[in-house]
């Protein structure tokens, strides 16, 4: 590892959109002419995560089946694998979106523990609106149970800064608003309003991650039976499946459909979207779809613009319900969905639970 090599670990709560951001990230530094590794996280395999950003040709290995906090070595030991043909200039890490109290057991572990010479960017915890603004009103309406507010919170509590994102989806009111709330209630920590998706401030968010000095830094006391709690509210979902049908159809038009399907049956329950994402592969292109809330439609974030008779999918699925359920409706909707393109549909993998107690690996509280 080069001894210039610098850490940069994007945070966040489930669909805040870490993924579109590391990936603009490590373009950005490929333009500069710097080689870049990721490192993708999940309770589970099988992550669309890990699937798009290797469809853009980035250098990504995965630390599945637990957080990076709960599974430190693992983290490191990939870190070493994705540098031992060439070493790295910058590492990308995208922790669990349920995850906190990263500083404590990523961060200073990195510096305290871990052999290799690595360059702590500042952390940056990014936001999404949907449910942020509810959140953070107080209104009491947030989706979830304050167990799991509880985590949002917390992460943005030990953050460097906070990134408002998609601030393209919302006016311009609506993000002071947003901006202001965070100002109040977690003072201290500098605001970068962007869009990772169009790239609406992100000069001055590689400024902020430019900087050099002792990040890392905020002491926080987390209640880990809460936070415990909080995770295990979600009903964790991992499914890879074969669609196949006699005749083509749009690739583009079955995700979309598929997500559309699935918000309207968890609204009804009704159970809280906190990130529900679906990814298409099929005669080497890629679609992916996106659902961030119950209240906000489905995206696709990535055309695939094919036709086919065959595709790949894999769904994510990051629900406030009882995994055995959201395993049921998510399966019976991919096999419902098949029949309406003429198609069938064969399940290939389906992983659903809630996690387990965060227990880390190694947790310091001490400079």
């Amino acid at each position: 590892m080069s001894e210039n090599a610098r850490f940069i670990m994007i945070g966040g709560f489930l669909g805040a959109g870490k993924t579109t951001t590391v990936a603009r990230l490590a373009h950005h530094f490929q333009q500069q002419g710097k080689s870049v590794v990721i490192v993708t996280n999940d309770q589970a395999t099988d992550l669309v995560d890990t699937n798009l950003l290797r469809s853009q040709g980035f250098d990504v290995g995965e630390v599945a089946g637990s957080c990076f906090c709960c599974n430190f070595n693992e983290l490191t030991d990939t870190v070493e694998r994705l540098g031992a043909e060439r070493r790295p200039d910058v590492v990308l890490a995208e922790p669990v979106g349920s995850c906190t109290d990263l500083v404590a057991t990523v961060i200073r572990p990195l510096r305290q523990i871990y052999s290799q010479p690595l360059e702590i960017a500042p952390y940056g915890v990014i936001v999404k609106p949907s449910h942020g603004a509810k959140i953070l009103r107080r209104s009491g309406r947030g989706g979830f149970s304050p167990q799991a507010e509880y985590i949002f919170r917390k992460q943005i509590e030990e953050a460097d800064f906070v990134i408002l994102n998609r601030i393209d989806e919302l006016p311009g009111s609506e993000v002071e608003e947003l901006a202001g709330l965070l100002d109040e209630q977690f003072p201290g920590r500098a605001i970068v309003r962007m869009s990772a998706k169009t790239g609406q401030g992100f000069a001055p968010f590689c400024d902020f991650l430019d900087q050099r000095g002792n990040f890392g830094q905020r002491l926080m006391e987390v209640d880990y039976d809460v936070y415990a709690e909080g995770e295990a509210e979600l009903g964790w979902l991992n499914c890879q499946a074969t669609i196949e049908a006699s005749g083509p159809f749009e690739l583009d038009e079955l995700l979309t459909h598929l997500l559309t399907v699935l918000q309207q049956q968890l609204a009804a329950l009704p159970a809280e979207t906190a990130h529900l994402k679906v990814i298409g592969i099929a005669d080497g292109a890629y679609g992916v779809a996106n659902l961030v809330s119950n209240s906000s439609p489905p995206v696709l974030s990535l055309p695939a613009a094919v036709r086919t008779k065959l595709a790949n999918v894999v769904v994510n699925a990051r629900v406030a319900i009882d995994p055995e359920t959201l395993a049921t409706l998510v399966s019976g909707t991919l096999q419902r969905e098949a029949e309406r393109i003429a198609g069938t549909a064969r399940i290939n993998t389906l992983q659903s639970f809630r996690p387990g107690r965060p227990v880390p690996t190694h947790r310091i509280l001490a400079n």
